[in-house]
């Protein structure tokens, strides 16, 4: 028996870990105790309304959400993902500490005895789906409950604790927080109405480009400055960097394609000798769903597949394997099972042609090379030494914003927007590896947040000056249409008269209107039909509607779905209610984010190590 509880702790201990890391935010990060001002010392990453995080548990838990995605995901995370698990973190501790915080400011507490209940009768989801667990395919809670008492499972018995504390502390706060949340009828009939309620309009837009003189659009020095000084936050800008490159393709060239043909043919040649398809798929194929059902590609209907695969398997004769198949993915060896119309099913094995051999030490040299002569360099120059050693081009990227993935040489590549804004200008990145090149990054120039200077975006900003008088113009003319249709005139009649744009689209909801635009939106469900809207500017275009029709929402059916509609609207607003505090509880938070400190790049930190004194 006890064998049986340590088998089956086994896949448990991945679940612990997860809880473990959350055991790190909230309960050893020391955030129950108090702290007072003053300056955050060398231990501290930031503080969280007064409240210090101390670096040494910081880094903990982020080393072991590190580990933890390393585990779950088979593979080491590179930078932009060891930034994301930094930020989780980061993340987990501010909300930990605002939430112990509420529960103090509330007195929300639990007893030995809530938490000692929970764990007993309510094991954790990802528990109930594991198979030790189940009895025939369903979840045994006796034999939880018996590894629970077990030796091993006491052992975890803290963590769990600690889980369901906080579990139960935030369910207690949840419940506070909705327990005067209730819909009334009239509230829940207007949704419906929103949803429901169709009109259809008449739409004439102008566009102030075109349906004005561009002589109406000529602005002075003055009126430039007037626009930047009234509309400053209009021209406020996120951090930027500018970055060069130089890249080395590591796609395949024909003897990457041999090299996958010769073992295609090997494969299928051992089929053919007897080894079972279902056997060699499983083993070979890079297709890891259908190898893992022993290759076989269910049911298909012509035209799903590549045209080179159809191909081939219209060819095929039943339970015969094929010769390689080329298609845009690979080599295919293709066993077709069943034919019936333009409905297929198959097994295959994919061969992929990748860099491989002679080809790939070649590439693997020059990297190294990358590497040796310019990586992790504070000398920009470095990027100049490796474009001349390899022959390679310095390439720039144009500006990228923080965490947005750098595109290079045409494809997207990982890791550079993140190292990018931990790096100095003139500092070269590590060798960056994306699927079809190796990458060398130097930042050139950053760009901090804020209001650029008029004298730096001058241009910017006249144009954005002139496009708000051709606006206006454009405006203008529209009252003037609007007042001939206000007389009698239908506004499709004014249309074509002065061959400007009119459509009469499709009935709509309010909850898929025309535009995004509440004011659009607003003014074309109070039209009446022949009514005609007031002139609206919305998102670079001067607009006016014209009512056509109304069809009304269903009151009948609204009172036969109310208890249902009920029901989502009031989750939905339970929900928002929790959403919009724990939103506040954040925006208001006083939060000294300390955690660059933390961090250097590789070039930084051999830099720092090769300034200090050796004694």
């Amino acid at each position: 028996m006890m064998q049986a509880f340590r088998n089956a702790a086994k896949p448990v201990v991945v679940v612990l870990m997860v809880a473990f890391v959350g055991w790190l935010v909230f309960d050893l990060s020391g955030l129950s105790g108090g702290g007072g001002g003053g300056l955050l010392t060398q231990t501290s990453v930031g503080k969280v309304d007064g409240r210090s995080i101390e670096a040494r548990l910081y880094q903990e838990a982020v080393q072991a959400t590190i580990e933890n995605q390393q585990r779950s995901g088979g593979a080491s995370l590179g930078i932009e993902g060891v930034a994301g698990a930094r930020d989780q973190v980061w993340e987990q501790f501010i909300t930990s500490t605002l939430l112990q915080r509420e529960y103090s400011r509330r007195g929300i507490r639990t007893t030995t005895a809530e938490v000692a209940e929970a764990i007993r009768s309510f094991p954790p989801p990802e528990f109930q789906q594991n198979p030790e667990m189940m009895t025939d395919g369903v979840f045994d809670v006796a034999k939880y409950q018996r590894w629970l008492a077990s030796a091993v499972g006491q052992q975890y018995i803290p963590l769990l604790e600690s889980r369901y504390q906080d579990e139960i502390q935030r369910a207690k706060l949840f419940r506070a927080l909705v327990a005067d949340v209730t819909v009334s009828e009239s509230a829940l009939w207007e949704r419906f109405r929103d949803e429901h309620e169709m009109v259809r309009i008449g739409v004439l837009r102008l566009n102030p480009a075109t349906s004005v003189p561009a002589s109406e659009g000529e602005v002075s020095s003055t009126e430039v400055d007037s626009y930047y000084r009234e509309n400053r936050e209009n021209f406020r800008q996120t951090r930027q960097a500018w970055l060069s490159y130089v890249s080395l393709p590591r796609l395949p060239i024909a003897s990457d394609t041999a090299a996958a043909l010769a073992r295609a043919v090997a494969i299928r040649e051992e089929i053919v000798n007897g080894a079972p398809f279902a056997e060699v798929a499983s083993r070979e194929s890079a297709d890891e769903v259908s190898a893992a059902q022993g290759g076989d590609l269910g049911e298909w209907t012509r035209g799903q597949f590549d045209p080179d695969f159809q191909a081939a398997a219209d060819r095929l004769a039943l339970q015969a394997i094929s010769e390689p198949v080329l298609t845009a993915f690979g080599y295919h060896i293709i066993q077709m099972t069943e034919r019936d119309g333009d409905r297929f099913k198959a097994n295959h094995i994919l061969i992929p042609v990748e860099v491989t051999g002679d080809h790939r030490d070649r590439l693997d040299a020059q990297a190294d090379s990358l590497e040796l002569l310019g990586a992790d360099r504070l000398d920009g120059a470095a990027l100049d030494t490796v474009a001349r050693a390899l022959n390679l081009t310095i390439q720039p990227t144009g500006g990228i914003v923080e965490n947005q993935r750098v595109v290079a040489a045409n494809m997207a590549v990982p890791d550079a927007g993140v190292w990018a804004f931990q790096a100095e200008a003139g500092e070269t990145s590590p060798v960056i590896e994306a699927p079809g090149a190796y990458f060398l990054f130097r930042v050139d120039s950053l760009r901090p947040e804020g209001i650029p200077a008029l004298a730096r975006i001058r241009p910017e900003v006249e144009a954005a000056a002139r496009a708000a008088k051709l606006a206006r113009a454009a405006a203008r003319v529209a009252d003037e249409i609007r007042r001939e249709a206000e007389g009698g005139q239908p506004l499709a009649a004014i249309a074509r008269t002065r061959g400007l744009d009119y459509s009469e689209p499709a009935a709509f909801p309010r909850i898929a209107p025309l535009v995004q635009s509440p004011e659009l939106t607003g003014a074309a469900f109070g039209l009446a039909p022949g009514e005609v809207s007031a002139v609206i500017t919305a998102q670079s275009t001067v607009w006016l509607m014209q009512g056509l029709e109304r069809v009304p929402a269903d009151s009948a059916r609204f009172q036969a779905e109310l208890p249902q509609l009920r029901d989502t609207q009031l989750r939905e607003l339970r929900n928002r209610r929790i959403q919009d505090f724990m939103a506040s509880l954040r925006a208001n938070a006083r939060i000294v984010d300390r955690r660059a400190t933390l961090y250097r790049t590789d070039a930084q930190l051999e830099a720092q190590a090769a300034s200090r004194p050796i004694f």
